[in-house]
């Protein structure tokens, strides 16, 4: 939870700069305890698997530290990744004072439904806790990315029991370091953009997701020789511990709701959104608006407020994604002040947490995370780029889901039945129409972006010369 808080940047600074450490900054266990944890194990101590182990760990997380060593076997060098000690036993201990508390929080506030944040720990973190089970996780993702040519990287996996996983070591740099970017000459622009790719691909293509991609389990590095990545990068996940499937019945019909939520506003496309909106998240008119304000981490679309009868106008409200405006310091402060000041309003923010399916709400933390990420790298491209390229792949998915269906009943009724192949027909042009306009929006927007960086080169080499221009173009102060 703290990991994830520290990734909402519409929470207070101070928030979120106290959770940061949680994402790799956790106290470290001491070696001898490692040691003995290794040795249990895997049966021989660590100088026997290894010529060289750093005991000084090179990230540590709430769950397991990180430390870099020198495999015997292979010659390689590698991350070994080692379960904290006696954390099991921990971890029920808390498990089962979260349930305890929150059990009394349902006793004496009834609003605040919270008991099955307590059932989602206590089916979650048990398979976080498994290493064999996050390997095999990392195996089915690079299968599923094996034919599509992106700058995902994982990692390889040498060795995998329940508490120890040895693992292919990649140097980089964490994915919003603005100042390694630079040095690496790395577009941030361009990996804010790869970052919504890959998610966006898990999602809305795979049904197979990585649930916790925050900045502390994602690194960047200069794309070495023989690269599958399109650009000069590569983005390494790390920490495959937890994912989750969807449902193709939930993924296509979320995808609607995103494309009726991209889709210029009409009373049709209010009640699509309506419609799916209570398909994939068990969410009400009455709630409607609480619901879209947690999908897209903006204020809520003018025609939300209207059903509502909000009086709150202190920030323009757009009639679709596409209408957004940059997210101003006052929508922020009102998205912040509301969930304080407006009467009901917390409370309508639980219930809808307590009836969105736990599917859903993984891909809400997904999509917070990965907004957050657009936000930190401090991206000159517009604020709907992103919902532009979400806008691709639910098309794609939807256009997919037709399709099959479309196969399916000419296998039954015949491959020259006129009218399915007319549907068949219209279908495709009506996704290759659609597709074709956002490629031409992502180059509009791609031209403004870059017109933006140029701007900021030209007047940091006018205040600083060559330095200066080098760090304005990567959004660096100078």
């Amino acid at each position: 939870m703290g990991q994830h808080m520290a990734s909402l940047y519409v929470l207070p600074f101070e928030w979120t700069s106290t959770m940061r450490p949680l994402q790799d900054q956790c106290e470290p266990t001491p070696y001898e305890f490692v040691d003995a944890l290794f040795q249990t194990d895997m049966g021989m101590p660590l100088t026997e698997v290894f010529e060289e182990f750093d005991p000084t760990p090179i990230g540590v997380a709430s769950l397991a530290q990180v430390h870099i060593a020198q495999h015997r076997e292979t010659g390689k060098k590698v991350a070994v990744k080692l379960q904290h000690p006696h954390l099991a036993e921990f971890c029920d201990i808390d498990m089962k004072m979260v349930e305890v508390t929150l059990g009394w929080v349902k006793y004496w506030f009834p609003e605040f439904e919270l008991t099955w944040l307590g059932e989602e720990m206590r089916t979650n973190l048990p398979k976080e806790m498994d290493f064999t089970l996050e390997a095999r996780n990392a195996e089915r993702t690079i299968k599923d990315f094996k034919s599509i040519q992106t700058s995902l990287y994982i990692p390889d996996t040498i060795t995998a029991t329940k508490r120890v996983l040895i693992m292919e070591y990649i140097q980089g740099g964490r994915v919003d370091d603005l100042e390694y970017l630079a040095d690496a000459h790395i577009d941030r622009n361009k990996v804010a953009l790869e970052l919504s790719r890959i998610f966006n691909q898990m999602v809305f293509v795979n049904g197979w997701f990585h649930a916790d991609p925050h900045p502390g389990n994602l690194l960047i590095r200069p794309a070495p020789k023989g690269s599958r990545s399109p650009f000069n990068f590569e983005i390494v996940l790390l920490d495959h511990g937890l994912y989750f499937d969807i449902d193709p019945i939930l993924r296509v019909n979320y995808a609607k709701l995103w494309l009726s939520l991209i889709a210029p506003a009409s009373p049709a496309t209010t009640l699509d959104r309506r419609k799916y909106a209570e398909l994939v998240g068990n969410v009400g008119p009455d709630l409607y608006p609480v619901f879209e304000a947690a999908l897209t981490g903006r204020a809520a679309l003018q025609s939300s407020v209207d059903s509502v009868k909000e009086d709150d106008r202190s920030c323009r409200r757009a009639s679709s994604i596409i209408d957004l405006q940059p997210q101003s310091k006052a929508e922020l402060d009102a998205i912040r002040n509301a969930v304080v000041s407006t009467e009901g309003l917390l409370t309508s923010v639980f219930d809808v947490l307590r009836r969105v399916p736990r599917r859903v709400l993984m891909v809400l933390k997904l999509n917070d995370l990965t907004r957050s990420l657009d936000y930190a790298l401090m991206t000159t491209h517009s604020n709907i780029r992103i919902f532009l390229i979400t806008a691709k792949y639910c098309t794609y998915a939807v256009w997919q889901d037709e399709r099959k269906r479309l196969i399916d009943a000419m296998i039954h009724k015949g491959i020259f039945n006129f009218p399915l192949l007319r549907g068949c027909f219209s279908c495709w042009w009506k996704f290759r129409r659609q597709y074709a306009k956002l490629v031409i929006g992502e180059i509009f927007l791609d031209l403004q972006a870059i017109a933006i960086i140029k701007k900021a080169w030209v007047k940091g080499l006018w205040r600083k010369g060559f330095q200066g221009a080098h760090q304005a173009a990567a959004g660096l102060a100078y």
